[in-house]
């Protein structure tokens, strides 16, 4: 039988520098962002989706997706965030239940316990890390200003959040060699390799 771990935490974590390390130990690494971009392609049901609730100004002139128009939008209030994830949630779900065979699988989720994912989860794991970290990350990934990326640490979910819900938390607050040889010992825990 597979195992299903969902990794999880807030933007700027460190999750995607976790989930690398997986090929190394022969995981399958399922990336939800990577699926929510391909369901907000010109033409999918996620384009269309989202649209309509947040209007046609988020598009490109060639009718693609502006994803920092949508941020905008999405992130300036706690509303808007929640109005993005029940647009979107349901579709990224049903995306990722097809990609599940019966390998054993890292599931990249930043919203997991919102969207309903955690269910077919065998554990789950959050990448926490400092505020300041965090938007550092940010600012250099996503070529963002510091008011924009403010705006997305703010609308996501809390510390105490991924404490409550996760089964394992691990920090990201060290340098990168720490947090992947802490991060590999606890897959391999998990996965029992």
């Amino acid at each position: 039988m597979s195992i299903i771990v969902g990794l999880t935490g807030p933007t700027g974590a460190g999750k995607s520098s976790a989930a690398t390390l997986c090929k190394s130990l022969g995981i399958k690494h399922i990336d939800c962002d990577i699926i929510a971009r391909k369901a907000t392609e010109k033409g999918e049901e996620g384009l269309l989706a989202v649209v309509k609730a947040f209007g046609d100004d988020i598009l490109n002139n060639d009718g693609t997706l502006n994803r920092k128009a949508l941020a905008e939008k999405a992130f300036k209030d706690k509303d808007s965030t929640a109005l993005l994830n029940q647009t979107l949630l349901p579709i990224i779900k049903k995306m990722v239940m097809a990609e599940i065979k019966d390998d054993n699988v890292l599931l990249d989720a930043p919203t997991l316990f919102e969207s309903g994912v955690n269910e077919i989860c065998s554990k789950t794991v959050a990448v926490l890390s400092d505020k300041d970290l965090r938007l550092k990350r940010i600012l250099a990934r996503d070529n963002i200003t510091t008011e924009q990326a403010l705006l997305r640490i703010n609308a996501g979910k809390s510390d105490d959040f991924y404490k409550e819900k996760c089964d394992f938390v691990i920090y990201n607050n060290s340098d990168e060699n720490t947090f992947n040889n802490d991060f590999l010992n606890l897959l391999k825990e998990i996965f029992e390799l």
